[in-house]
Parts: C-alpha cells; sequence; structure tokens
C-alpha cells in the first residue's frame, strides 16, 4: 500500500520534512517513489515553511495512496491558509 508521509531531513535540534508518497513497509527515512513538498517548522522571516504538490497528492489519493494523520493536517492548514502549491 502506497502511503503519503513525513521523512525526516536536516540537522540535530533543527528538523525539516519532506513529504513523500512511499511504499508503507519501507522504513521512515528510506526509500521512496516521490517527493511531494516539504514542511519547515522551524522557519523564519521569508522562509516558506510548508511547500505541497497539490497537482500530484491529488493524483495519489486518486489511486488510492493512504495519507498519514500529520499530513492530513498540514494539507487541512495549507488549504485554509492559501499556501499549497499548484
Amino acid at each position: 500500500m502506497v502511503v503519503i508521509r513525513l521523512t525526516r531531513a536536516g540537522a540535530k535540534a533543527h528538523p525539516f520534512y519532506h513529504i513523500v508518497a512511499t511504499d508503507s513497509r519501507s522504513r521512515r527515512d528510506g526509500r521512496y517513489i516521490e517527493r511531494l513538498g516539504y514542511y519547515n517548522p522551524v522557519a523564519r522571516g521569508a522562509e516558506v515553511p510548508l511547500h505541497i504538490a497539490t497537482e500530484r497528492l491529488n493524483h495519489w489519493t486518486s489511486v488510492g495512496a493512504q495519507v498519514s494523520p500529520t499530513v492530513q493536517r498540514l494539507v487541512k492548514s495549507a488549504q485554509k491558509s492559501g499556501q499549497a502549491a499548484a
């Protein structure tokens, strides 16, 4: 089953997450099928905290991919504030 979830990147105490479509059996930071965006929880100033390719996200959900609760929350907040990219 394909899952859309976060993978952690960045340095210690400076997290950065990629939003990816991956096989549910792969490790958290392991192989992925496609990168759909990113989430930077410590963004400051002009840095963009969240970027999601909504077109690709919609494609993956239309073919049966499950969205993790955290990514679902981020997508909902991005749609609310108008931050998601096309």
